[in-house]
Order: C-alpha cells, then structure tokens, then sequence
C-alpha cells in the first residue's frame, strides 16, 4: 500500500468496505473481482488524498470536481496502464461514488459525468473447427503421465464441447460425474444455467476417471492437480500452449478461445444466436455477438431464418 493510501481516512476507508460488502452479497460478484475493485477505488482514494494534500473525509470526497479527476486520469495512465485499464478503473470509481452519493445525499455528477477513455476492443479469436479438433487432440499429448493426460483433454473437450469458463469446468466436483445429457453450472455473478452435454465429453470424463489415481468422494474436485488438490487452470493453459506452438497456432488459442469457438461453429451451423446467449451464460447479446465475431449482416441472416416472416 502506498505512503497516500495509509492516510485514506477511516469514514473512506469503511464506505469502500461497505461497498465491496454490497457487491459480493446483492450483486455476486466474484472475489477477484471484488479484489480488483478494492485496488482500483483505493488508489483513486490514495491520488485524491495526495492532490489535495490532505486526509479525504465523506465530505471532500463529496466535493470532488471534474478536474480532480482528470487529474486522477492523467496521473493514472502510464506504459502499463493503458486506456482499456484506465476505463476499467473509472468504471469502479464510478460504481463506488453512484453508491456512496446515494446513501450521503449528494450529487456525484462531476464522477458520472467523467468520460472514459477510448480504445479499440479486442475480438475474441476462435479456432476453426479442424483447428479446435486438433487441439484436443494434441493437449492430450502434453504429458507421459496417461491420467494427466486424459485430465487435459477432457478438460479441454468441456471448454469446446459444453462451452465452459476453463472456471467453471475447473469447478465442478466428482459428484457431477458420470455426466449425463446436461449440466448444471453455476457462473459469473452466481447464475444458473443448464448446458447440454455431447456424449464425446461425457466418454473422456469417464476414460480420465477411470485412470484418476485418487478416491475422489462426490464432494471432492472432478479435476485434480497431480498432488490430489483442485486443478490449477494454468496448467490447462501451459498444456494448451504447448500444443499450440506444436501446432502453428497463434497465441490466442488460450482456453478461452476454445470457449469462443464452442459459440461460433454453433452458429455456423444454424444455431440460435439467443440460445447460444443462454447456453454461454450471457447478459447481454452484444456480448454473444462479440464472442462470435459476426457481423450485421449475418445476425439479420440468422433473424430471417428463424423468423422467415419478419421481412
């Protein structure tokens, strides 16, 4: 913690706290994202105290204008924190203080009103559908140990197959297996959903099971590292990178990619794009859509195959 952030102010300090209380309970955040919010709106809190020259109370944290925090903003940015970064903190901040201007009774317009910084989105790359195959194929290859073997390629045929956060599918517990035509998983913000289960993913759970070393009770991890604890994802995504460079595939076939290409090929093969939107466990379409990669042409196209009376 930095020389300013020992002297964020007790009231600060317990509001932040009372947030991120707020955020886990009502809204299910996820505790790394619980962390990330705390960084960001203590070292907002840290720049406001420094600038001023003075511990920042609830009262001069009520006062704050629109040219603190372009001067928060300007100190923020550096090489390592881009404007996609800069966003993201702003996007807490802004969180925190609509919250805070609520329960004090004062206007935060100068906070809302802060215009984040523009950057170029990056698009999710999926894998061709060869490309996708051929990468389970090979992770199994990653290791002489059969059992770790067949522990990463099940893992990653859940991702492509189920279309699971690597999480997600690290989450799951021996009891879920033999897996049967669908899944219950619980994601972001502790939503349900329900994933149909294709019988290749249901077969390499089981051959993995089958040469598991360990007596896994139902409540133990489905996947496990090889001293017996839940599977740490960076070793799927060590094993994914070894394949990939054996394959010639580019750096973005990452776990998530696999994730990416379970939403694209469903749709190229006629899939519909709101089921898929429930199938991923997304909010918003606009996030599907991002995740595929499709442009407007091809959701109008996919609109009037389901819907041929709607021209």
């Amino acid at each position: 913690m930095s020389g300013a952030a020992l002297f964020i102010s007790p009231a600060a300090r317990d509001a932040l706290e009372d947030w991120l209380t707020q955020c886990r309970a009502l809204k299910g955040r996820a505790e790394n994202t619980i962390e990330a919010y705390r960084a960001d709106v203590l070292g907002f809190l840290a720049f406001m105290t420094q600038y001023h020259g003075g511990t920042q109370g609830l009262g001069p944290l009520s006062r704050i204008t629109l040219r603190d925090m372009r001067a928060w903003m300007a100190a923020t940015r550096s090489p390592d924190v881009g404007s996609r970064t800069l966003a993201r903190k702003l996007s807490a901040v802004k969180s925190f203080y609509r919250w805070l201007a609520e329960r004090e009774g004062f206007e935060p317009t100068a906070v809302l009103s802060t215009r984040a910084p523009k950057y170029t989105r990056k698009l999710p790359r999926p894998l061709a559908e060869d490309a996708a195959k051929r990468m389970i194929d090979t992770v199994e290859l990653q290791s002489e140990t059969a059992w770790i073997a067949a522990r990463d390629m099940a893992v990653v045929t859940l991702l492509y197959g189920c279309g699971l956060r690597i999480s997600e599918a690290l989450g799951l517990n021996r009891g879920a297996a033999p897996l049967g035509d669908s899944l219950r998983i619980v994601g972001k913000g502790n939503k349900e959903r329900v994933v149909p289960v294709i019988p290749a993913a249901a077969r390499v759970v089981d051959a993995y099971l089958a040469l598991c070393p360990f007596d896994l009770p139902a409540d133990a991890p489905l996947f496990l590292g090889a001293r017996g604890g839940r599977l740490n994802p960076r070793l799927v995504q060590k094993a994914m990178q070894q394949a990939r460079m054996q394959l010639g595939l580019p750096a973005t076939a990452t776990p998530h990619a696999m994730r990416h290409s379970f939403a694209t090929h469903l749709l190229n093969a006629g899939g519909d794009l709101r089921a898929i939107q429930e199938l991923l466990g997304h909010a918003s379409l606009s996030t599907t859509q991002g995740y595929t990669g499709i442009d407007t042409a091809r959701l109008l196209e996919v609109y009037n195959m389901a819907h041929p009376k709607a021209g």
